[in-house]
């Protein structure tokens, strides 16, 4: 198999496909893999460092109010259909993935266009605006929630998950807790705002960490790097418990995910696709700040399948954010069976369902 994969800007739409390469590479060692993005994206750091070839294209998105760099960007759009059809006929693949992104609107249009076999990912619960464009055009739409199913033509879409679930799913505890001071054999809370932090996240949880204070379960308080100096500096006026740890940034996050017995946390797809493919009770504070409000979507999906507690951001301070975590970490049996929850709601062969219909689309 040859492949070409794409997609770009955030790690939601990056690790996914990272997850689905490596995947094909287990069954087939000899594919052939070349993955094209943006240089200014996470991906053309992520990408490399991973040791899979790349390329780049450039292109812009659009802007949502009235710009002339709007005008810029439809020039980099057919600018970027063009490079990429170069590189279509240089690699010549026999079939296209794109992931999100604007980066994979070109190269899988382009694809399209030259009669290759396409296919689009989308993680979220509410269609991107990538996606939308290129549903009309691809083969195949693969998708992660029920909820995007009405988002693209019925004949088109096929549930198949989050690959990043699978690559997750057989992880096991490996004493990492260690690492932090804290104790592998008790229950722990992990809060935690994303790569890089959430100040709402983080502002309640300094708030609520004297209340740990005699639990019979210990917290993981990840701020995030570029939130940790201002942390650092309100903590100092905080009694923080000796069951409680505050740490700038795990690396390897997903290495660390198999002992922790409940998140608090935001709603992206690849973190919810990790969640649910370890069966981890969590509590999602959705970003409010996302195009559509994807995340509450996306949280209310485990809320409804009693595998998730949701906080609003508006709602979140030191009290709602404590009564919540007490309502898991008190109750063991709720805690596993939330946890149970979850892992249904996930998919955890998702990379070989997607893998199945690529092969699908190719014959």
């Amino acid at each position: 198999m040859r492949i070409i994969v794409s997609g770009g800007g955030t790690g939601g739409h990056i690790y996914p496909a990272l997850a689905l390469i490596e995947a094909i590479k287990q069954k087939d060692p000899q594919a052939e893999v070349l993955y094209v993005g943006t240089h200014r994206g996470l991906e053309s750091r992520i990408v490399p460092d991973a040791g899979i070839p790349f390329k780049t294209i450039e292109i812009q998105g659009f802007k949502r109010s009235l710009s002339l760099d709007n005008f810029k960007t439809i020039y980099l759009f057919l600018k970027s259909v063009h490079d990429s059809k170069r590189i279509i006929k240089d690699f010549k693949p026999d079939v296209v993935i794109g992931t999100g992104g604007y980066v994979c609107g070109a190269v899988v249009y382009a694809a399209a266009r030259l009669k290759i076999p396409t296919m689009i990912h989308e993680q979220n619960s509410v269609a991107g605006v990538t996606n939308k464009f290129l549903a009309r055009f691809v083969d195949k739409i693969g998708i992660c929630f029920e909820d995007a199913r009405n988002d693209f033509p019925a004949r088109k879409v096929v549930f198949t998950g989050n690959p990043r679930a699978q690559q997750v799913a057989n992880m096991q505890p490996t004493g990492r807790l260690t690492e932090y001071g804290l104790d592998p054999e008790k229950p722990t809370v992990m809060i935690f705002g994303g790569s890089r932090g959430a100040r709402p996240i983080n502002e309640a949880s300094i708030a609520t960490l004297p209340m740990f204070k005699g639990a019979a379960y210990q917290v993981l308080f990840v701020t995030g790097q570029a939130h940790y100096e201002k942390a650092k500096i309100a903590l100092r006026d905080v009694a923080v418990p000796d069951n409680v740890k505050v740490v700038p940034y795990i690396p390897d996050m997903p290495q660390i995910l198999p002992e922790i017995d409940c998140i608090v946390g935001r709603a992206g797809a690849t973190s919810l696709a990790e969640i649910t493919a370890l069966g981890i009770p969590t509590i999602l504070i959705p970003s409010p700040y996302v195009t559509n409000d994807h995340q509450t979507k996306n949280a209310l999906s485990l809320v409804k399948q009693d595998a998730a507690l949701m906080i609003k951001e508006e709602d979140l301070n030191q009290k709602t954010l404590f009564a919540n975590i007490q309502q898991i970490m008190q109750d063991e049996q709720k805690r596993q069976q939330m946890g149970q929850n979850a892992r249904q709601a996930g998919v955890p062969d998702a990379a070989n369902k997607v893998i199945a219909v690529l092969q699908e689309i190719m014959h």
